[in-house]
This record gives structure tokens, C-alpha cells and sequence, in this order.
């Protein structure tokens, strides 16, 4: 659609563009506005995005003595670095804490892979389908297997804000430590996530 010229009421033949005879769907100052869009580099779009978004884990980072990590970022050379910052170390200062600042890409990268992996895993959705029953008993398995299942191959398309709200959806809290970090998922967000993931199928048969 986004590069069919028949919606803006034009004919294409042999590469040419003409006047159709049928009346354009889409104003001439959207369809520029898309192709402006769709000129530029889909990484750079990414970035861009991903940069608008609001940190993947912030509210959600603690550190093994309770304190809360804040999503923080420095330039160098022109280039973006985001890291999440103990409270600990802001209040007190180096030293205070063994782990006052690590980089957001790492942190991020960990917890995502291992929500995706709940989704790779049979017994992992078994039990998800069972806490989701609780607040939704009509939820068959075999659909909650089928959400599931297919979120994870689809997770790189979907857009950073989306990835974010569905991390905040799933996640309680994330422990970092000297040993690892500690994913602790919600149970109640797994049963409202696979009720999203339903609904579109639900629609379509209907």
C-alpha cells in the first residue's frame, strides 16, 4: 500500500505514473510525507525511534541492596552511550556501591533473551497458560501456547515502544547483582498478554 501510486488516483505503466480514471484514497501531502519517511535509512529510523522511547527497563532495575537503577546516557563523539545509574552511587558517590553503573545494552539485551526464551519453552507456557486461566478461565491452552509461541519470532518487528510496553507488561522487577540478574516475571501480565495476542485471531474468525 505504502508504495502503490493507484492510491493517490494515478496508473502505472512500464514504470510511468499517469492520471487514473478512479479518485485517489490518499492525499497527495500524506502519500510525500510517507515516501520523506521511506527514504531514509531503516536503521537510522530505528535508532530514532528507539532513542523517543523510554528506557526498556526503567522502573524495573533494582540493585541487590534495594536501590533503584535510573536509565541515564553521555554523547562521545558524537556517538550515544545509555547506561542505567544506581541511586546508591548518585547520592554517595564512587565507591559506594560494587555495581553503580552498567551499560543499558547489556542489561537490556540479557533480560530481553530470557523473556524470549520463556516463549521457546513448553513447560514455561504451560505455566503461563495456567496463571493466565486464573484471571481468565476460558482461555484454552492451545491458544495460549500459539500466543506465545509466536512472539517471539516476530520480536524483532515490532517496534521499540511496543518491546518496551509489552517488557513493563511481563516484568516485576530485575535484581542485578555480582552473580547475575534475577527476572522476575508477572504473573498476572502473562494472562493479560496472551488475552492481546488472542483477540486478533478471535476477531479474524469471527
Amino acid at each position: 500500500m505504502l508504495n502503490n501510486r493507484a492510491y493517490l488516483g494515478e496508473a502505472v505503466h512500464k514504470g510511468t505514473s499517469y492520471p487514473g480514471e478512479h479518485d485517489a484514497i490518499i492525499d497527495r501531502e500524506l502519500w510525500d510525507a510517507v515516501r520523506t519517511i521511506l527514504k531514509e535509512s531503516p536503521r537510522v529510523r530505528a535508532n530514532r525511534s528507539r532513542a523517543n522511547t523510554p528506557a526498556l527497563l526503567k522502573g524495573l532495575l533494582w540493585g541487590s541492596n534495594g536501590a533503584a537503577f535510573s536509565p541515564s546516557h553521555t554523547r562521545k563523539n558524537g556517538k550515544l552511550y545509555r547506561y542505567y545509574v544506581s541511586q546508591t552511587l548518585l547520592r554517595q558517590g564512587a565507591g559506594a556501591c560494587t555495581m553503580g553503573r552498567i551499560s543499558a545494552a547489556e542489561v537490556e539485551g540479557t533480560v530481553v533473551e530470557q523473556l524470549r526464551s520463556v516463549f521457546r519453552q513448553p513447560e514455561a507456557i504451560v505455566g503461563a497458560w495456567k496463571s493466565a486461566v486464573k484471571n481468565c478461565p476460558t482461555i484454552p491452552e492451545e491458544d495460549a501456547r500459539e500466543a506465545l509461541t509466536s512472539l517471539d519470532p516476530l520480536w524483532e518487528e515490532l517496534f521499540p515502544a511496543e518491546q518496551a510496553r509489552i517488557v513493563q507488561l511481563l516484568i516485576d522487577k530485575v535484581i542485578v547483582g555480582s552473580a547475575g540478574l534475577d527476572v522476575k516475571v508477572r504473573v498476572d501480565g502473562i494472562g493479560t498478554l496472551v488475552r492481546e495476542l488472542r483477540a486478533p485471531a478471535l476477531e479474524a474468525a469471527a
